[in-house]
């Protein structure tokens, strides 16, 4: 067995906490729980994962790599294997105190916060919880799961003191479609009742169609569908993005299609042979589709916020127009 250092090891030595027929979930020893993003393309410094791996078992889930720290290879760990983060709530209110006013913060970049071990674990909302005593930040939070409701007095108070935005992902309305890319997923109407709940709460919540899957979910009237219905529930915003396959994410699309889309897998191996994103003329032709259907549903009016009741009076120097969080884009295809 190889020498494990870092991760890799604490995983090693993380007790099974609970084992059913198809998922293990491990308790994570971890020391800090907020993780810089350094990179340019992204709209946000600091990224919250309460998790690592994820039950959802997306087909074309990019963030199975994440698994690999670990030293676990199959692609499936991913999903199989769920690590909950051992939490400590002084050492979470020391790292958030570190942080200047203003900052971005993410939950839910690589794994869902709000999948199924979150109901029995609630790690994501002892985390809420914390940021319902502080102030001063720019939250963003995303998630597949209508869970995010029992939330929703919580958000209300974290909205009083933070620049909040919950972005529900809705790939399709097609459920069939739906239960095929995301197996384990709650049901695409169940998401958007939820955006309903929590745009009738008060909360600032948007849709994100992703990804856009080429002949799959890409076509004007699928994309139209979850906006008419996006803005119906009273989401202020619609991203869409195009699909990019990286390596193990590949290991499991590919083989999807194989089974369920034949006609269509030997045109995605072509696209995604030599690269993990797709360029030339689609990209663009994707974002003026989108664009389009934004503007014909409204989606596409950020406008100003009101400034929190509870935002700190030192922190509004930190305020930079509207320079919200667009999170993962879903302000801008």
């Amino acid at each position: 067995m190889p020498h494990l250092v870092g991760i890799a090891r604490l995983a090693s030595e993380s007790p099974t906490i609970e084992a059913k027929q198809r998922v293990e979930y491990f308790e994570l020893p971890t020391r800090r729980f907020l993780s810089k993003c350094d990179s340019p393309r992204m709209p946000f410094r600091w990224m919250i994962n309460p998790y690592r791996g994820c039950e959802f078992g997306c087909k074309y889930c990019y963030a199975r790599y994440t698994h690999e720290f670990m030293e676990f290879r199959e692609p499936f760990d991913f999903e199989r294997k769920i690590f909950v983060k051992r939490f400590d709530a002084r050492t979470f209110r020391r790292e958030l105190a570190g942080l200047s006013s203003g900052e971005t913060i993410a939950i839910g970049t690589a794994t869902d916060p709000y999948q199924p071990a979150e109901s029995r674990y609630r790690l994501t909302r002892a985390m809420l919880e914390e940021f319902a005593r502080s102030a001063g930040f720019r939250i963003g939070l995303i998630t597949k799961s209508n869970l995010i409701v029992r939330d929703i007095e919580l958000f209300q108070e974290i909205a009083r003191r933070h620049f909040l935005t919950l972005v529900i992902t809705i790939t399709t309305l097609d459920a069939n479609l739906a239960r095929m890319l995301e197996p384990m997923a709650p049901r695409p109407d169940l998401r958007m009742a939820a955006v309903r709940k929590l745009s009738a709460a008060g909360l600032r919540v948007s849709v994100n169609c992703c990804p856009i899957l080429p002949l799959l979910n890409d076509g004007d009237t699928s994309i139209d569908a979850v906006a008419k219905a996006a803005a119906k529930a009273g989401a202020v915003g619609l991203g869409a993005n195009v699909v990019y396959l990286k390596d193990c994410a590949k290991a499991v699309f590919l083989p999807f299609l194989d089974s369920q889309f034949p006609e269509l897998a030997r045109k995605y191996r072509e696209r995604f042979s030599r690269d993990a994103y797709l360029r030339g003329a689609y990209p663009e032709t994707i974002r003026e589709r989108v664009n389009r259907i934004r503007r014909r549903y409204g989606l596409d009016q950020a406008g100003e916020r009101p400034l929190p009741a509870l935002w700190p009076a030192d922190a509004r120097a930190a305020i930079n127009d509207d320079q919200q969080l667009t999170l993962f884009s879903f302000e801008s295809a």
